[in-house]
């Protein structure tokens, strides 16, 4: 094992007993299981769920943060599902953040990652567009980018 793949590792176990303590309500994130049955550290599934009194409350979002080697010094690509409907999130569903690109700090952790994302959801950043089709509705029809928001929100609804 490479040495960084020691301090990633590292790292997110400490992520993971932070995480079990103590998270945000509604949020999920835990480590995958390998088909052995031990702990996948380097690549977790989450949930996201969409803030109260936004287009998108009621929705449970799933997400996959994949870490390499590297992490710390470099961020997770976090992934929704493929064709996610956001104006920061590519077609693949690689979510476009600044916190995950150059405005990473090795000091980033999973907790502010999850929910710098559930307030990227609600507050998009048309500057930074990667899907053409949420841009062109978020400035030119806001009500059917809404719309398609709230009908998103219902795909995702809190599974038991």
């Amino acid at each position: 094992m490479a040495s960084g793949g020691g301090v990633a590792r590292g790292r997110l176990a400490e992520e993971r007993k932070s995480w079990r303590r103590s998270h945000p309500h509604g949020f999920v994130a835990k480590p995958t299981t390998l088909p052995d049955g031990s702990v996948n550290l380097m690549v977790w599934n989450c949930i996201v769920p969409g803030k109260e009194g936004t287009d998108w409350e009621g929705g449970y979002f799933p997400l996959t943060l994949t870490f390499d080697e590297n992490y710390p010094t470099s961020p997770p690509v976090c992934k929704f599902p493929a064709g996610f409907f956001h104006v920061n999130v590519y077609n693949t569903g690689a979510v476009c953040l600044s916190i995950l690109g150059g405005g990473w700090k090795p000091s980033i952790t999973v907790r502010q990652i999850l929910i710098g994302i559930q307030d990227l959801l609600d507050n998009p950043n048309p500057a930074s567009p990667a899907q053409g089709l949420c841009y062109d509705l978020l400035v030119t029809n806001l009500p059917e980018y809404k719309n398609r928001v709230r009908q998103q929100a219902k795909r995702y609804p809190m599974r038991v």
